[in-house]
């Protein structure tokens, strides 16, 4: 079997599908590796490993070592997690005949498709996985989805919008080109299935990933905020590949969206985007934390910014290990523990969480909210970090990505129900033992690089870094080793210049040499030098 080449820190490190080759030494990076080995030594001595794929927990250090950007901050729940959650992705690396796919559950699931992959959540994996240095795991994972049995319209997936994000990490455009008539046929294929007359497309909740939602099917923000996301995004890539009149065309189908977006699923008296149900007039009388949809892709214009009011509201969807699923305040509000055991009326989902925190850092970044703040980013940020957890019944207490949670105590509700089902062990007709254990349906290593240390990637050289730290919250912080544009890029945050020993304030190293710096927490760029 082939092996995911291994690539050493202090010698050139080759990157042969982007063509591209980074001198690194030892010497240039502020954080040393071993620093950080412990987390995964803790992680492999507390888990059964009971659905290895290619690699394996014996060589998650050695894969995670050579691969992953290194963090760390004064909040070692937040520094653990972020390592946690890269330690859970590598376990979903699978290698097939049609090369290298990301798995969303480590065991079969008879809902999945080829290889046991789901496209549900192959958008929070590109997202995720673009900060890997090995560009080949998700190379081969793009051209599965449109050339190697891939069911890419199985449920909802913003294709498209997830490679040029990826892209925008990494600069390498040539297997965007390569995609694009299958990123134009795929879109071509939704309008075909989805596209309802009035131009607003339509989804089942279930083929959302949202089943047993309160608004229920319809013209929901969601498949209308991806497809948007989609339109823009093969936009960009035909203009890159010099097709500017598919760009244009493109380009006029994601504006006559946000137009029937902003004006036919916004709800004037709630102030929210909601769902229009196909045979009605009417919105749902409900909202529901996909409503944040639309901020994933920065699709509204500004005055739509009072919607976000919910998010803090704990009559909306704050809560202690939320946020929900749906505004609590509705009749229609659930935490079930019967009937199916995936439930999106009530329950925190880290997949929904994830969405939302990416849209809550774009519009930060980008619309000048008056009803949220970085302070609130970082409330959520936290909630979300203190839910990846759990209690073994010997009283261990072991980090934990799992399913749907209770959002007031932290359960994880869909593992509390299926262990206890009669008709086999963990019913093997759910997908067997620990179904939900390591969940890859979301994201967190890539909220913790884009949106609290706020590094914004962009289609130029030009480096953009707005951390969503509040003020006076941490003294120091460092993200280093990043693999962007064929550059390594380090951000730190040194408040009195005796942690890093390179001087007060925020400052952005490339390649060991400093290209920006301010005294205070705020927005800074640079130019990657020539």
């Amino acid at each position: 079997m082939n092996r995911i080449p291994s690539f050493c820190s202090c010698v050139v490190l080759w990157l042969p599908l982007c063509g591209l080759a980074v001198a690194m030494s030892a010497g240039q990076g502020v954080l040393q590796h071993d620093s950080f080995r412990y987390y995964v030594e803790r992680f492999n001595a507390g888990d059964e490993e009971l659905y290895a794929q290619h690699v394996p927990n014996e060589q998650a250090w050695a894969f995670l070592r050579d691969n992953i950007p290194l963090f760390e901050c004064p909040d070692k729940d937040i520094e653990r997690t972020y390592y946690f959650r890269w330690w859970t992705y590598r376990k979903h690396i699978k290698q097939t005949p049609e090369g290298f796919v990301i798995t969303e559950f480590l065991p079969p699931v008879g809902w999945s498709g080829k290889h046991n992959t789901i496209n549900c959540a192959a958008g929070h994996h590109f997202y995720e996985g673009r900060w890997l240095h090995n560009p080949m795991v998700l190379d081969d994972y793009a051209r599965f989805w449109f050339r190697g049995g891939g069911a890419a319209r199985s449920y909802s997936f913003w294709a498209a919008d997830a490679l040029w994000a990826r892209y925008l990490v990494t600069g390498g455009r040539d297997i965007l080109i390569d995609l694009l008539a299958d990123l134009i046929a795929n879109y071509e294929q939704w309008e075909k299935e989805r596209l309802e007359p009035d131009g607003l497309f339509w989804q089942i909740d279930d083929r959302d990933g949202m089943e047993v939602s309160v608004g229920g099917s319809g013209k929901r923000a969601t498949i209308n905020s991806y497809m948007y996301g989609d339109a823009a995004a093969i936009s960009k890539i035909a203009s890159l590949a010099g097709r500017q009149d598919i760009a244009g065309q493109f380009q006029e189908k994601a504006e006559r969206i946000k137009a029937l977006v902003q004006t036919r699923l916004w709800d004037r008296e709630a102030r929210f985007f909601k769902t229009l149900p196909r045979d009605k007039d009417r919105l749902v009388d409900v909202r529901e934390l996909h409503g944040y949809s639309p901020w994933y892709f920065n699709l509204p214009d500004r005055g739509y910014e009072d919607a976000w009011k919910q998010l803090m509201d704990r009559q909306g969807f704050y809560a202690p290990y939320g946020p929900t699923t749906t505004e609590q305040r509705h009749p229609g509000f659930r935490v079930s523990y019967e009937g199916h055991e995936c439930q999106w009326n009530g329950p925190s989902w880290p997949y929904a969480t994830s969405v939302t925190l990416t849209a809550l850092a774009n519009l930060l970044n980008n619309y000048n909210p008056h009803v949220v703040s970085e302070a609130d980013y970082f409330d959520i940020l936290r909630i979300y970090t203190a839910s990846h957890r759990l209690t073994h019944e010997d009283g261990r207490l072991v980090p934990w990505i799992d399913e749907n949670l209770n959002p007031y105590t932290g359960d994880w509700i869909a593992r509390t129900r299926l262990k206890t089902w009669k008709d086999g062990a963990w019913s093997q007709s759910k997908g067997g033992k620990e179904r939900g254990k390591d969940y890859n349906h979301s994201t967190y290593c890539d909220l913790i690089i884009t949106g609290l240390l706020g590094l914004r990637p962009r289609p130029d050289n030009r480096v953009e870094v707005r951390p969503l730290v509040p003020p006076n919250t941490w003294d120091w912080f460092c993200l280093d080793r990043v693999l962007y544009h064929g550059r390594m890029l380090t951000v730190l945050w040194d408040r009195t210049g005796q942690r890093y020993g390179r001087g007060q304030g925020l400052r952005v190293l490339v390649d060991g040499v400093q290209i920006a710096h301010r005294d205070s927490l705020g927005r800074i760029t640079g130019e990657l030098p020539m």
